[in-house]
């Protein structure tokens, strides 16, 4: 695809997405499932889903910052209540693990709150042996993502890609070397910001969110267990 495109909205830019997949050999089956990273990464997981006849659930992810700079990221917290911990960040600060593990307990409140928002009550996914494809609307610094990976290979997952319809190429490059696949539709120079490269990149809705997971559900046919 031509570096210079513009996706009209996730939508559109999610099956771009799911056939350039489809065409590297992914496809239905048993051991495979589509993560999104909620809330912009599920229209296009939605439609990578679609392509794939593969049941699509969300994987949510928090920062947890330094307390009184919670702009640094001393690590993260994921679906399953899986940490991921920054500890260069630790030792260059010299913060306690204790100090990590508070406020990792109340970033994780957070994410057992948006997926009980997203999910109800259905269980989520167990992923030990899966093939799991990680899919967001774009990739700029990757810090989410890098988080999301290395949670779900904590969780056990056989195979991990990242997939994203848009990122900057040195992020995308720098992924290669922490999944077994790395799928960037593409990767424009100057890159700027994720949100330059779609027409419509309007806030994606809770409840958008929830519908687009029953959809998936339904189309499928498959229930969560």
């Amino acid at each position: 695809m031509d570096n210079s495109h513009r996706f009209r909205d996730r939508s559109e830019a999610g099956r771009y997405l799911g056939e350039e997949l489809r065409q590297r050999g992914y496809a239905a089956g048993a051991d495979v499932l589509v993560l999104a990273l909620p809330r912009g990464g599920v229209p296009v997981g939605y439609e990578v889903s679609r392509a794939l006849n593969a049941l699509l659930d969300v994987f949510v992810v928090r920062k947890v910052g330094v307390p009184g700079h919670e702009e640094l990221a001393m690590g993260a917290v994921a679906s399953g209540g899986v940490n991921v911990v920054n500890d260069d960040v630790l030792d260059m600060l010299r913060i306690l693990r204790a100090m990590f593990e508070v406020v990792a307990r109340k970033e994780l409140q957070e994410v057992e709150r948006r997926e009980k928002e997203y999910r109800g009550e259905k269980a989520r996914p167990d992923l030990k042996g899966k093939t799991v494809i990680l899919v967001d609307d774009g990739l700029a610094t990757g810090s989410t993502m890098l988080a999301a990976v290395r949670a779900v290979r904590l969780a056990g997952a056989e195979r991990i890609v990242v997939a994203v319809p848009v990122a900057a190429e040195q992020t995308c490059d720098a992924f290669r070397s922490e999944v077994d696949d790395v799928i960037c539709a593409i990767t424009p120079e100057p890159f700027h910001a994720v949100g330059i490269w779609y027409e419509d990149f309007s806030q994606t809705s809770d409840e958008e969110v929830r519908e687009l997971l029953r959809k998936s559900r339904e189309e499928v046919g498959v229930e969560m267990k």
